[in-house]
């Protein structure tokens, strides 16, 4: 429990009686202001600029001790409320009305390093950049006409990464987790600013005055335990969700079965088919994209119904799509438009916001007369149809000035979007009784996500090695989302986004594939452009690696199912970074390999032609289960040929974790 102690103009912060957290004029700085933001928004990326209003610094001018758990710190305007709840500690500021930015300061040094404010993709070790907490699409349009230069050009370096300063991404939160066992939250949902480029400071910038927190623990379980006491946890998984491979299908009713059935012939694992275009499709500049419109397609679905009940005797559950759109073509925007059911414009005309080449309309979540239709919708159509889970797509997309059913102010909802999104899902499942025996997972999030959200997953990346956008990037991905409290996250085996040369090839597929094997979730995506790229029946070969990895996730339930119970009562990943328990200076930049709960290093091989790996074993003695050689903490080559992504289990793991792990490669080949 966190003690404080006030000395004159300073009030000390104690745990287990270490010094770990100062309150006076010199260490912690407090300042508010007033200022406005442009948006300018285009398919999702945002560019933003402010004009600045005026910041006044606020000067601590007394600290009153309400009682052993809380204080009053006092400044020349306004004061902050602080409450000592368990090991962390909540700011409430009062008497700040007429100010809409506030600005806090404190020490840092060269040596801290720190994760999150979201899900970030191509960097993991933050300090020394500047991060825009906003939720947005990750990849835009810029970079996709980049990229496309650069492979015209012939450049094929995978290992160029974006400029961080052009960073955004599809989950926002303002969060982070320091090196010196603490975490930042602040309640804003405005943007806000988290500038880490100084060495002896850290500097935030919050579009609003609102609370915030910090939290501490003596080891990085125990804080994010702290932080997701805030944000909150999920709940269990459906038990089904660990018994294979969900295949990612499309084109309808035969193909479905046609695909399914030529993998399980040959002893797949199979435990659900996703088809995302149950609802239709659309042939668009982009590919084949989906036509919003949450009822069955049945001329490319005939007899879908049934079938669900066929392959669910057959232990295999069937997943669908859904967003937050509606298209205005279909029957159900005509619906619900003339219900004042969408977000409208400042004209009081549905908001037509154009997604990739096509315009659609967006139920606005803050009218509750929309939300309960298109939650009764949700549950007929997909949870009384049969499904057993579906793709909560999108959320990043609720223009600044929409005018929304609440009256509130759209820049200040934008971030919370992808929450009240998830929240709706969850609540279908809940009044159902079904939490536990379906599951959504979702792309976009904000501060709300990691209760509300069954599932995460890393969105729409490239079919290949880049390490920006591509394969290797979902695992900084997932261990940032870690970082910030959100446990649980898969990525779409193989990638989705597809155009002119950039394809995806068998070899890609196969490498995804052995790491989500060794994942929380084996899910494929067929992409944007599934006629352009490799699928899981593309050969006889990739049939049976298919059948092979599938088993392989099978095999390692029960360790799963612990982990998404540690997730669930403590908040802690599934995937986790390597400085969670070790402590060289690699620990801490390491972000291309990690650890699957706490007794299990994976190193997936993230570069094309490669069949050996580059391995950096961090300070432990590990036990690599192919060849059942130990190695002691340090960098070895290790044999990577297909099939074979290097695995080590920990010396010291029980004799239950080791025995399954051990006893994987033997028992499927």
């Amino acid at each position: 429990m966190i003690n404080y102690k006030i000395e004159n103009l300073c009030c000390k912060l104690f745990l287990d009686d270490k010094n770990i957290f100062n309150i006076d004029n010199n260490s912690f700085k407090l300042s508010v202001g007033n200022g406005n933001n442009s948006f300018k928004v285009s398919r999702g990326s945002f560019k933003i600029k402010e004009k600045r209003l005026g910041k006044t610094n606020l000067k601590l001018v007394s600290i009153d001790k309400i009682n052993d758990t809380s204080f009053k710190l006092n400044y020349n305007i306004g004061y902050v409320l602080v409450e000592i709840i368990d090991d962390y500690i909540k700011f409430t500021p009062y008497g700040y009305d007429n100010y809409n930015r506030l600005y806090i300061s404190y020490p840092s040094n060269s040596k801290e390093h720190l994760y999150g404010t979201g899900e970030i993709f191509s960097h993991f070790d933050l300090k020394g950049k500047k991060c825009n907490v906003w939720v947005a699409e990750h990849i835009n349009l810029g970079q996709i006409i980049k990229k496309l230069l650069n492979i015209a050009l012939g450049n094929k370096n995978n290992q160029i990464k974006q400029k961080y300063s052009n960073y955004e991404t599809y989950y926002a939160q303002p969060t982070y987790l320091s090196s010196n066992k603490y975490f930042f939250h602040s309640d804003a949902t405005s943007r806000s600013v988290f500038n880490f480029r100084k060495n002896n400071s850290i500097e935030l910038k919050i579009d609003m005055i609102a609370p915030f927190y910090f939290g501490f623990g003596e080891d990085y379980e125990k804080v994010i335990t702290e932080l997701t006491k805030i944000v909150g946890r999920p709940a269990e998984l459906p038990d089904w969700l660990y018994d294979g491979k969900i295949l990612g299908i499309q084109g309808g009713t035969d193909i479905m079965m046609d695909k399914y059935h030529k993998v399980k012939e040959v002893g797949a694992a199979i435990n659900g088919i996703w088809i995302q275009d149950w609802e239709g499709r659309r042939i668009t500049a982009f590919g084949k994209q989906l036509m919003w419109n949450w009822e069955v397609d049945n001329e490319l679905y005939p007899s879908l119904k049934e079938k669900i009940k066929e392959l669910n005797n057959e232990g295999v559950k069937v997943l669908g799509y859904c967003n937050t759109f509606l298209a205005v073509e279909k029957e159900l925007y005509k619906e619900g438009s003339p219900k004042g059911y969408m977000v409208h414009d400042k004209e009081g005309k549905d908001y037509l916001v154009t997604i990739t080449t096509f315009p659609a309309a967006i139920v606005d979540l803050t009218n509750p007369a929309a939300c309960t239709w298109l939650k009764n919708i949700i549950k007929k159509n997909l949870i009384e149809f049969g499904l057993s889970g579906w793709m909560a797509d999108f959320g990043e997309y609720l223009p600044t000035d929409a005018v929304l059913y609440s009256g509130e102010d759209a820049e200040l909802v934008h971030n919370t979007w992808p929450a009240r999104w998830a929240k709706l899902n969850y609540e279908c499942l809940e009044e159902t009784n079904n939490l536990g025996k379906i599951m959504f997972f979702t792309r976009a999030g904000y501060t709300g996500n990691s209760k509300y959200t069954t599932m995460m997953w890393n969105g729409d990346n490239h079919v290949d090695f880049s390490i920006d956008f591509g394969m290797p990037s979902v695992i900084p991905a997932a261990l940032s989302m870690t970082c910030i409290g959100t446990p649980l996250c898969h990525s779409d085996i193989g990638g989705y986004t597809t155009f002119w040369k950039l394809r995806r090839t068998k070899e890609l597929y196969m490498r995804w594939q052995e790491m989500n094997a060794f994942s929380l979730v084996m899910r494929s995506h067929e992409g944007n452009q599934p006629d352009l790229n490799v699928q899981f029946d593309y050969d006889e070969e990739l049939i049976n690696h298919t059948a092979y990895m599938s088993n392989i996730h099978k095999a390692i339930k029960p360790y799963l199912k612990e982990l998404v119970k540690i997730a669930t009562t403590k908040g802690i990943g599934v995937v986790r970074p390597l400085f969670f328990y070790y402590n060289d200076l690699k620990d801490y930049k390491e972000c291309y390999e990690y650890l699957l709960g706490r007794d299990v290093l994976v190193v997936p091989v993230v570069k094309a032609n490669k069949q050996t790996r580059k391995v950096y074993l961090p300070n432990d003695k590990w036990i690599h289960i192919e060849t059942g050689n130990v190695y002691t903490g340090g960098t070895y080559i290790i044999d990577a040929p297909l099939t074979k992504v290097p695995v080590f289990v920990r010396y010291d793991a029980d004799n239950k974790t080791k025995e399954l792990f051990m006893n994987l490669y033997k028992e499927n080949n």
